[in-house]
């Protein structure tokens, strides 16, 4: 299972905070809602693309000794399942939605440059969500006037934060901002933000 790491910063800045594994260690099971603090598992690694970072980071694992099953860490500007950041991907989706440039201007604006078939993968992955996210954000912000679905809910992330909508969305409803693929729907189990472990 997935929670979010409640973090905001650089990659690097990200990436130098994974040496405590305390700082943000889950305080109970999300899974099993076992009452005691998870062990440090390890990580894993995943490939990410930023607009200032083009590599690897890694991902904090914990275990819940009780259900013996495993909570990845994943931190907040990462969405599940796609290899570009938050930031990446919102740039470009105002970039063609909001803003109506080309397509081949939107892969331009976004550093560094993106393959075409990604930014479709993204369009239509958002259009098809779109109706979804107006509902669901519709508790963080008023819904504003808009010509369809993609330009209020481009809006109203606008208004609420990217960041803040998709620690909302996935924390609280479970739902992924661009939609969950095929397949790697979490069966309505609820994800968790995860909280800073009590002073010792």
């Amino acid at each position: 299972m997935q929670i979010l790491h409640p973090f905001a910063g650089s990659v690097q800045q990200y990436t130098e905070q994974l040496a405590n594994p305390d700082s943000h260690r889950p305080g109970h099971c999300p899974q099993c809602q076992a009452k005691h603090p998870l062990t440090a598992h390890g990580f894993y690694t995943r490939t990410l693309i930023d607009t200032a970072f083009d590599g690897v980071i890694r991902v904090r694992r914990y275990l819940c000794e009780a259900c013996r099953r495993t909570v990845s860490l994943l931190p907040e500007f990462v969405l599940p399942y796609l290899r570009s950041s938050l930031a990446m991907i919102a740039l470009f989706l105002i970039t063609r939605l909001l803003l109506a440039q080309t397509l081949n201007n939107a892969t331009q604006t976004a550093p560094p440059p993106m393959p075409y078939q990604r930014g479709q993968f993204w369009i239509r992955r958002f259009r098809a969500q779109a109706e979804a996210l107006c509902v669901a954000l519709a508790a963080l912000t008023q819904p504003a006037p808009a010509p369809n679905f993609v330009h209020r809910a481009l809006t109203m992330l606008q208004s609420t934060g990217w960041i803040a909508a998709h620690r909302f969305l996935f924390a609280g409803v479970r739902c992924h901002l661009l939609g969950w693929p095929r397949g790697l729907a979490p069966d309505g189990r609820r994800a968790a933000f995860s909280t800073p472990a009590a002073p010792a």
